[in-house]
């Protein structure tokens, strides 16, 4: 398959204002598999992506969020001229409004979700005749990838219309689907249930989220593919360890939410200095905060500044990538210890990736990430005493630490590479185009 150029629709949903993972790994993904010689367009929904690399997006969002938002709200917005969508798709106006969608409460989003998870029956089904018109004439695909699992209800009519295979990944919109009020939480849960099927093959990110999704979605076996994780290690690894005499510093690089841990961690750390001499070590937080958490986070700093430990705590707030690497490679450890069972973990890899071990919760994606990389430690999950004696073990004892991050290192480059990702989904494409060919139902 990849020695035979494919036009790949690949469709992602932006994040309004904010690095986030999903589109993070879209833009890498797409960009490998063009320089393998594939004509991809990644197609942004709802607003423009944003990303740490070079944007290898189109320059043109479907299912834009206001007209998402209105032809929910207003029949009148349902049957509006195309020309009209089209101004209602300025990029400014779409990061305008979302920044504002960020402070609603997902909770809200019942109908929104449903409606677009039904697709040529819902509300926005103009929004998608766009999106189809555009495939069919402009771009042509020879398969379409959909990334984001509330946007499957997109899948029967592109079928219907371009012939194609259409693939969707898998990768933990069920935790937004849990947060949404009742009644909506089961009629979303039951319509996805029914709309995956329409795809001819689901993608995963890790053994774990595979299974937990098998259940989720009552999928009969052999229904997903699993695609490990990919890096650009563009910039990664190329400068020298903290020392080890250094104030021992730990990091945090993920958004700044009650459900990535950062309060366990604040704990973990505090738990640490208390054992220590004053000076000897630092905790460095970076990621997305939006405003939902801020007064979680305003909370914790509250503490932080209760404790004395206000010099020792640093609060970074979103990076770019030179940041990232940066902040990466003055960490003798990072630990993200996420209350939720997280499906994918790159931040593991992005410190691997430098050198930096890992200390992170025994549940989710991140067991067979240890066991695959070798560099890290697993810990008790919801545990501040666990995390604090995880770290304190790495703190201790250098030699393992520094044995930890290189071989985790080595693993990542060896396994996690962008290009390995894009070969092995290519092996994907290849497979699911083999079984629509011949009729057979695609795994």
């Amino acid at each position: 398959m990849s020695e035979t150029p494919l036009r790949i629709a690949y469709i992602t949903a932006g994040a309004g204002g904010m690095y986030c993972g999903s589109c993070l790994h879209d833009n890498t993904l797409a960009r490998a598999l063009r320089r393998r010689g594939h004509d991809v367009a990644l197609i942004p929904t709802y607003t423009p992506i944003r990303t740490d690399e070079t944007d290898g997006s189109i320059d043109q969002v479907f299912y834009g969020a206001v007209n998402v938002y209105l032809e929910q709200k207003s029949a009148l917005f349902r049957h509006t001229p195309w020309l009209v969508d089209r101004l209602l798709n300025g990029p400014r106006l779409l990061s305008w409004i979302a920044r504002r969608g960020s402070t609603i409460d997902p909770a809200e989003l019942g109908d929104l979700t449903l409606s677009v998870l039904e697709g040529e029956q819902g509300r926005q089904r103009k929004e998608l005749e766009k999106l189809v018109a555009w495939l069919e004439t402009d771009f042509r695909p020879d398969i379409v990838h959909i990334t984001n699992s509330m946007l499957v209800g997109l899948a029967r009519r592109i079928k219907q219309r371009l012939g194609v295979p259409v693939l969707c990944s898998l990768q933990g919109e069920d935790l937004f689907l849990e947060s949404l009020a009742e009644p909506f939480r089961r009629r979303v849960h039951d319509k996805l249930i029914e709309r995956v099927r329409d795809a001819d093959g689901l993608v995963v990110n890790s053994d774990y989220y595979g299974r937990a999704m098998t259940e989720y979605l009552r999928l009969p076996p052999g229904r997903l593919h699993l695609v490990r994780l990919g890096l650009n290690l563009d910039g990664h690894g190329a400068a020298p360890p903290p020392a080890d005499d250094a104030p021992f510093t730990i990091g945090y690089m993920a958004r700044q939410c009650p459900e990535k841990g950062l309060h366990l961690l604040v704990e973990a750390f505090r738990r640490l200095a208390e054992a220590s001499e004053p000076g000897a070590l630092r905790l460095r937080v970076a990621g997305y905060l939006g405003p939902r958490d801020e007064p979680y986070v305003e909370e914790i700093r509250r503490q932080v500044r209760g404790w004395g430990l206000d010099g020792a705590v640093e609060f970074l707030g979103e990076v770019d990538r030179a940041g990232k690497i940066a902040l990466l490679q003055s960490l003798h450890v990072l630990s993200v210890p996420t209350i939720y069972r997280e499906p994918k973990g790159l931040f593991v890899l992005e410190a691997l990736a430098n050198a930096v071990p890992v200390v992170v919760p025994s549940h989710g994606a991140f067991p067979e990430l240890i066991e695959a990389t070798g560099g890290g430690v697993l810990v008790e999950p919801e545990s501040a005493d666990a995390l604090a004696t995880g770290l304190l073990e790495l703190r201790d004892d250098p030699g393992r630490r520094g044995e930890l991050g290189r071989h985790g290192q080595r693993r990542v480059r060896e396994r996690f590479s962008d290009e390995a990702e894009a070969r092995a989904m290519l092996d994907v494409y290849a497979g699911v185009a083999d079984a629509c060919t011949s009729g057979g139902v695609s795994g």
